[in-house]
Order: C-alpha cells, then sequence, then structure tokens
C-alpha cells in the first residue's frame, strides 16, 4: 500500500464534512435483527461481502436470532445456512461457541464491553468496534481493507497495520463527525475509492485527496 504526504487539519475536517452532507445519517449494509444477529453477522463477514452475508442469513435469522436458538440449530444446522461464505465451517464453531459464552457469562446478552467482546471466539478489534458502534453508539473506528486503503491512498490517516491506523483516525477525526466515521470511510472505499481503479472523477474529495496517480473521465 503507497502511502500519501498525510492530509492537513483543515483538509480533514472539510473531507468528513463532505461526506457527511451526502450522506447524514450512514448505516451499516449488513441485515440484523437485533444486537445478537449483528454481532453474528459481523463475525460472519469477515473475508466476505456484505451481500453475500445478508443473502446467507436471511432465513438463519428467522429461526436463530438468539444465542439460545443459535444452539438449539446446532452447528450442522448453521453450516447448511451460511455454506456459501467463505471460511464457513471455522465460523460456524465460533458463532456456536460464541453464543454458548454469552449465554454462560452474560446472560444471553451481547456485553458493551470491548475486552468481553474481544474474548469471544471469532471476535476481534474491528468486529468489537463495529459492534460497540453500531449495536451501543460508542464514536470507535473499525477499521476493515476499504478503511486502510482510503486512510493510507488519501493521505488521511497513514499507517503500516489497521491498529496505527485506527489510532491516528481516532485523534485526527473531528469530533462531531467521530460517530458515522467508519461507515463513511467504508463506504467511499467500497463505492468510489475502489481497490482496483478509484473513481477520482466523481469523488467528491478529490481536491483533498494526496493521492497521486488520480484516474480522470474516460
Amino acid at each position: 500500500m503507497t502511502r500519501a504526504a498525510t492530509m492537513k487539519k483543515p483538509d480533514i475536517a472539510e473531507f468528513f464534512r463532505r461526506l457527511a452532507e451526502r450522506l447524514p445519517e450512514p448505516r451499516t449494509e449488513l441485515e440484523y435483527r437485533n444486537t445478537y444477529t449483528l454481532l453474528v453477522a459481523v463475525v460472519l463477514s469477515a473475508q466476505a461481502t456484505d451481500v453475500g452475508v445478508n443473502r446467507a442469513t436471511k432465513e438463519l435469522f428467522k429461526i436463530a436470532d438468539t444465542p439460545q436458538k443459535m444452539l438449539k440449530l446446532g452447528e450442522a444446522g448453521l453450516v447448511q445456512h451460511i455454506k456459501t461464505i467463505g471460511l464457513y465451517r471455522n465460523k460456524a464453531k465460533n458463532v456456536i461457541a460464541l453464543s454458548r459464552m454469552l449465554i454462560e457469562q452474560h446472560g444471553g446478552e451481547v456485553p458493551r464491553d470491548r475486552a468481553a467482546l474481544e474474548a469471544l471466539p471469532g471476535v476481534g478489534r474491528k468486529t468489537a468496534n463495529v459492534v460497540l458502534n453500531v449495536a451501543f453508539g460508542e464514536p470507535t473506528i473499525a477499521v476493515d481493507t476499504h478503511i486502510f486503503r482510503v486512510s493510507n491512498r488519501t493521505g488521511l490517516a497513514p499507517g503500516k497495520d489497521v491498529v496505527e491506523v485506527e489510532k491516528k483516525l481516532e485523534k485526527l477525526v473531528p469530533e462531531e463527525y467521530r460517530m458515522h466515521a467508519h461507515h463513511w470511510l467504508i463506504l467511499h472505499g467500497r463505492y468510489v475509492c475502489k481497490a482496483r481503479k478509484p473513481d477520482c472523477p466523481v469523488c467528491p474529495v478529490n481536491d483533498l485527496c494526496r493521492f497521486k496517480a488520480k484516474t480522470v473521465a474516460a
């Protein structure tokens, strides 16, 4: 990943102002029914698309939207619903294990605590950040491949790994934009600042971006 020169603070504020103007209330594209199904959906989304996860969980969440119902379904039953998703066998084991842990240690509820979330099977820092932000309204920033790319390519928050980028974003993103920052960045990376060929001609922050190899209209 090529790093651009770091964006200046006034430009960072303008960067998010424009993204917020275009999409004032961004939402996760994962479909879920409650905090538990959100957690499961995020776990399943690792190395998979939101579209693929939504397709797999559409029927699953109708019959297993609590840890208790998921355990009743069992690992074999879960596999039948998610086998179109990458790494589905390992993910099924993790979902069953985390469901059991939620019942045994948290009364069947998803904890509003980073350490407790990260202690669950299949839940890492990114997943915990998504759940804390979407379910509990915490101003966390979950750095996925899209955010990592956008942060480095634009010069917003260059970093050698996701943790470094996350820490920089926490410091640099103006407070009034922090709640929705990771959604704006994910969606920008998914639909505009794409991996293979960024769509620079339609980018709302083109003039603020430090990326040197900008694409041009055909």
